[in-house]
């Protein structure tokens, strides 16, 4: 019988216990692909040490330091004795593995693909500082002060508390920008046709999957019945809690 894949997440107390959007991507593409696999959690401390036991390099570098900066999701595929971070390269990988299951990126959208990612990479960047100081509180202690040193250093100094205070002027001017840069993406969606749900029609891609992704991590991280998550929901018509309910079955 084959091993399944093992997928190394991280954990917080949320509903479901996955939350990141980054590993989100890649826990979608294994149950969109269909593939077996069981999860290990690893809190962020242990992140570099469990990438580096896998012989996986790291995914960047620290800009206040210059090191090597180890990032999940990874995975490892006993089949074929191989570990590999980032989600996008996990997703190639899987293609090319296993090409008798749904393709994640289909051939011949690889230039969409990644120009899609960039551009929704560059039009959520107002969501982070607005979610990450409710992330930290979600977290398990053994990551708090990992995870706020160094979002501190990727992002700028300042205590996570300040950076969006509940009921500030701030916070609303913050949910003013996101509100926008998804009303831009909802344009994105309809020029393919009015009211599609994924980037290309009815297919499932991995840039519905990180879009997807960020959303599902704001939901679980401010609270499916928070007030503000409410709003969003019914923003553009309801389709952002659509694009949720397509993927958070997976």
């Amino acid at each position: 019988m084959t091993e399944p894949i093992v997928f190394y997440d991280i954990p917080a107390n949320v509903k479901g216990t996955a939350w990141s959007g980054n590993t989100l991507k890649t826990r979608f593409a294994l149950n969109v692909k269909g593939l077996a696999y069981k999860t290990i959690w690893v809190e962020y401390p242990d992140i570099a040490r469990t990438c580096q036991e896998l012989g996986v390099g790291p995914t960047g570098k620290w800009p206040d330091t210059g090191l090597p900066m180890y990032t999940l999701p990874v995975i490892y595929d006993p089949s074929t004795k191989t570990a590999i971070a980032d989600s996008l390269a996990i997703a190639r990988y899987l293609d090319a593995t296993y090409p008798d299951t749904p393709r994640l990126i289909p051939q011949g959208t690889e230039a969409f693909q990644e120009a899609t990612l960039f551009a929704l990479g560059n039009s959520m960047g107002p969501i982070v500082r607005l979610v990450m100081p409710r992330a930290y509180a979600r977290l398990n202690e053994a990551s708090k002060a990992h995870f706020k040193e160094r979002r501190r250093a990727v992002l700028g100094g300042g205590d996570l508390e300040e950076w969006s205070p509940p009921g500030s002027a701030v916070r609303k001017q913050q949910w003013a920008e996101v509100e926008t840069a998804f009303g831009v993406i909802a344009t994105w969606l309809d020029a393919g046709g009015k009211g599609n749900r994924f980037f290309m029609g009815d297919k499932v891609t991995f840039v519905d999957m990180m879009l997807s992704g960020r959303l599902l991590w704001m939901k679980r991280v401010l609270g499916d019945e928070s007030e503000e998550w409410k709003k969003v929901e019914a923003w553009h018509g309801g389709r952002w809690e659509r694009l949720v309910e397509a993927f958070e079955w997976l």
